[in-house]
């Protein structure tokens, strides 16, 4: 599959904020989930250029946030439309990601962070080669919650 990034607009991250619902546990990703993330989310001035729609044949398939983290190395932030989720196309997704940080920067690590019971996302990060570097505790959604930070060593 050929998969497209471009800055987000307003209107897909209306879309996005609005109309993207996830199931069950999951709804802990849902962007009304937390009234300072989906505020945002939803200021074109906040998102900047770090924010992108990932668009499969003109259809929005997912985001993907970009930000410099350090010298060479970029934080990562992501999510698939819901009802593509649990189909075992994360890994293909979360690879054409990467390849497109690798290609827009000048990279040696790749970080992201995720929220320890979210097994279904840490198998595969794992399973592209992401590394557990160590958890914290964040507070989001109303509440505090666990978090693995993770690492992808480009070099």
């Amino acid at each position: 599959m050929t998969y497209k990034f471009e800055i987000m607009t307003q209107e897909q991250a209306e879309e996005i904020a609005h109309n993207w619902h996830y199931d069950c546990e999951y709804a802990f990703y849902d962007m009304g989930a937390d009234e300072e993330d989906l505020t945002e989310f939803l200021d074109c001035k906040a998102r900047g250029n770090s924010m992108f729609a990932v668009m499969m044949d003109d259809e929005l398939i997912g985001f993907f946030s970009v930000s410099q983290a350090a010298a060479n190395v970029y934080d990562i932030g992501l999510g698939m439309r819901p009802d593509l989720t649990g189909n075992g196309r994360g890994r293909e997704f979360l690879q054409a990601g990467m390849d497109f940080v690798q290609l827009r920067f000048t990279v040696d690590k790749i970080t992201l962070s995720v929220a320890t019971f979210n097994q279904r996302a840490i198998r595969v990060y794992r399973k592209v080669g992401f590394k557990d570097m160590d958890t914290f505790m964040q507070g989001t959604n109303g509440s505090t919650y666990e978090f693995l930070r993770m690492v992808y060593e480009c070099v």
